[in-house]
């Protein structure tokens, strides 16, 4: 079956679409990766999403308007990437606009946006959508949704391995070994904490709007990190959780970035950029160090995708503090950097078709598993 997959994440760059093909039986799918294409959000549009991800107040009729445009964004991609329209079914994700964990015995909640029905009539295609709602129904942190679908596309090795997501938060993805004492292991995973989203809004206010993104890691490359914060920063409560955890730009936004910066008392741009780019890393690693100390899990590679894995320097810095686990992208085992968490989505969909769960109850603390997502049919 032909499936489409749309991502558009916390960093809000814009769409990434996938057109992947899956056969055989649901929990072993045999998969084909076909096409790929990233449809970038206008200047005006990310900007409106980053705003309304760290709660900008907005009046009723723009939040009406943002969610036709991400809708008409994510039909573009789906179309620029499937144009002879060969894909039986869409899964999309939306755009994460606000997300709040269970927290005190309150049930989460989480709002990806999207007019699915208008989706579904503009590609005239089912789509499934409302990916992480089941989820959360069920007691779960509605995220992170990956670990299940990575276990089943890119396999197992000898050792534990370790699937780094860097996107504008971080995820991990822990799957166990092919043989040994863990080969019956669940699937671990969890989100880490800031990749790329305290690094994004840190650009964008050292170059008044002119660079959204560190490009090639060139201004941290310049700098130098301050270690001394990076240590007191990742004694904070939410690093120091352990899982299941989830987050998203609400917690790791222009307020917390502001903070930072105030605390590093007016350091020179490309050393606050220099630092938060290893803290980034430092959280990553902390975690797996918490990993081998509560699990005695430690992963033998850990492999990397999202745009964060461009970053020669967020690169670095993971390789100087993650010793003993050799890291490698995920274009090694046949998925591009760029496509992975989209080819997640149209795995998603394809096993909604197929009634079959795509939670882990370990990973996201939900009461058990579920069939994800919400199907809409053309009209």
């Amino acid at each position: 079956m032909h499936c489409l997959g749309l991502m558009s994440g916390t960093s809000a760059d814009g769409v990434d679409a996938v057109l992947a093909r899956f056969d055989g039986p649901p929990q072993h799918p045999q998969w084909s990766l076909l096409r790929h294409h990233h449809q970038p959000y206008p200047p005006q549009l990310q900007q409106q999403v980053v705003d309304a991800g760290q709660g900008a107040p907005m009046p009723a009729s723009l939040w009406l308007q943002l969610a036709e445009a991400i809708t008409k964004v994510q039909a573009n991609a789906a179309k620029a990437c499937d144009p002879d329209g060969t894909a039986e079914l869409v899964g999309c994700h939306g755009q994460t606009v606000w997300h709040r964990p269970p927290a005190q015995g309150a049930r989460g909640a989480s709002w990806q946006m999207l007019q699915a029905p208008l989706l579904t009539h503009l590609l005239q295609r089912p789509v499934i959508h409302d990916f992480r709602a089941a989820d959360l129904a069920l007691g779960g942190q509605g995220a992170p949704l990956v670990p299940r679908a990575d276990a089943a596309l890119l396999g197992s090795t000898e050792g534990w391995r370790a699937l780094l997501n860097l996107g504008g938060i971080a995820n991990l993805t822990l799957i166990p070994p092919c043989g040994g004492a863990d080969r019956h292991a669940a699937v671990l995973g969890w989100d880490c904490g800031p990749a790329n989203s305290l690094i994004d809004l840190g650009m964008h206010h050292f170059t008044s709007g002119a660079q959204h993104f560190d490009k090639g890691g060139a201004m941290a490359a310049q700098g130098r990190a301050d270690e001394g914060w990076i240590l007191r920063w990742l004694q904070e409560e939410y690093f120091q959780l352990a899982p299941p955890k989830s987050t998203g730009r609400e917690c790791f936004g222009q307020d917390d970035l502001n903070r930072r910066l105030h605390q590093l008392n007016g350091a020179a741009a490309a050393d606050a950029i220099a630092t938060l780019t290893a803290f980034s890393a430092a959280v990553i690693a902390q975690d797996l160090e918490h990993l081998r100390q509560r699990r005695g899990i430690a992963p033998i590679e850990l492999i990397t995708a999202g745009g964060g894995s461009q970053n020669p320097v967020l690169i670095h810095e993971l390789r100087r503090r993650c010793r003993g686990t050799q890291l490698d992208e995920s274009s090694r085992l046949g998925v591009p950097t760029e496509a992975r968490e989209a080819l997640v989505f149209a795995l998603l969909a394809w096993w909604h078709q197929q009634n079959h769960p795509g939670n882990v109850p370990t990973v996201t603390g939900a009461s058990r598993e579920t069939v994800l997502g919400v199907r809409v049919d053309p009209a």
